[in-house]
Order: structure tokens, then sequence, then C-alpha cells
């Protein structure tokens, strides 16, 4: 196994890690969790660092896959996959806490499946789908947003106003990726037609 791949599986390995601290019973079990800056509490703080660093393996395995020329069959399955378990996984969980949320866990979940599904008809018909500006856009703000959420909108609830930046950028994220699908569809129209 490459390094490439030994990093996408350690993006896995690190969603199974953020999953499990955020979903622990941890007052259930005795543990009380210490709240840090901010009303941030331990489990989401440390996820957060867990998310971040699985963030940046996810621009890492690519970016040293393509410039040493390491591109696997293995890389190519499991890298988007290990990039929606981190990213769906996550905002699940987060949207299951904070209902504000909910609306873009669904639109970015079905835009995964939709794309999918593209992809898949696409392949059946020995044709390519080329990502498209806005999932690059949308992969982003995810990351970004998905962090700051964790953070409790950390620094900008310092702010004095009234305003959650972190649901902000959670929605851009969730029109970016209906925009993302939408360009999908359309450049890729031409798979839909029967032969």
């Amino acid at each position: 196994m490459n390094l490439p791949n030994k990093i996408t599986t350690f993006r896995m390995a690190c969603v199974i890690f953020i999953i499990f601290m955020l979903l622990f019973p941890w007052t259930k079990c005795g543990v009380n969790m210490p709240i840090l800056f901010n009303d941030i509490s331990l489990e989401y703080f440390i996820s957060f660092i867990i998310f971040v660093v699985a963030s940046i393996s996810d621009f890492l395995d690519g970016y040293i896959a393509r410039k040493y020329n390491l591109v696997t069959t293995y890389g190519k399955f499991m890298d988007p996959i290990a990039d929606k378990l981190l990213v769906n996984s996550t905002i699940i969980i987060l949207a299951s806490r904070i209902p504000q949320l909910v609306i873009v866990a669904v639109v970015m979940i079905a835009r995964d499946i939709v794309v999918d599904a593209v992809r898949l008809i696409a392949v059946t018909k020995n044709k390519v789908v080329a990502a498209n500006i806005w999932g690059k856009l949308k992969t982003v703000f995810q990351m970004v947003a998905i962090s700051l959420v964790l953070l409790n909108d950390f620094p900008f609830s310092f702010i004095p106003w009234d305003v959650n930046v972190s649901y902000i950028l959670c929605y851009i994220a969730g029109v970016c990726s209906l925009l993302s699908m939408v360009v999908y569809i359309i450049q890729n129209r031409e798979v839909f037609k029967d032969e």
C-alpha cells in the first residue's frame, strides 16, 4: 500500500474516532467532559482537531498521488468514499443536535447520491465524469463550516452580533452542493440517453 492510500485509510479511521467522540455517552459512564473556552466541550474540541487533520489529509493524498504518479484503483475507489464518510457522518450527528442544519445535511447527502448515480451510469457507457468548480467549492465550505460548528462558532462568537457564521457557511455549502448537482446533471445529460 503506497503513501496516498495509507493517508486515505487513515482518514477513514479518523471518521470512526469522530463518531466515537461525538456519540459516546460520556456522562452516562460517569465521565464529565470539561467545557473549554467559548462553551466548547472537550469531546467537540477533540472532534474538531481530528476533523481538521482528516480534512487536510483529503488534500494531501490526492496531491501526493498526482505529483508522484501513485494513482491506484484503491485510491480512486476509497478516496471519495472516505471524503463522504467524513463529511456526511459528521454533519448527520451535528444535524441531530442542531435543527438549523437538518436541511443542509439532507441537501448534501442527496447531492452525493445523485452525483454518484450519474457517475455510475457514465461508467457503464465508458464516459468519465469530471469534477466541477462547484464541487470543489462545496468541499471547502463543508470542511470550514463543520469545523466552525464543532468550535461553537469560535472565533466569531466573540463578536457582539446575533449571527452564527458557522450556520451561514453551512447554508453556503448546501447551496454549493445543490449547484454542483445541477451542473453535474446538465454537463452529463447525454449519459441518460439510450443508445
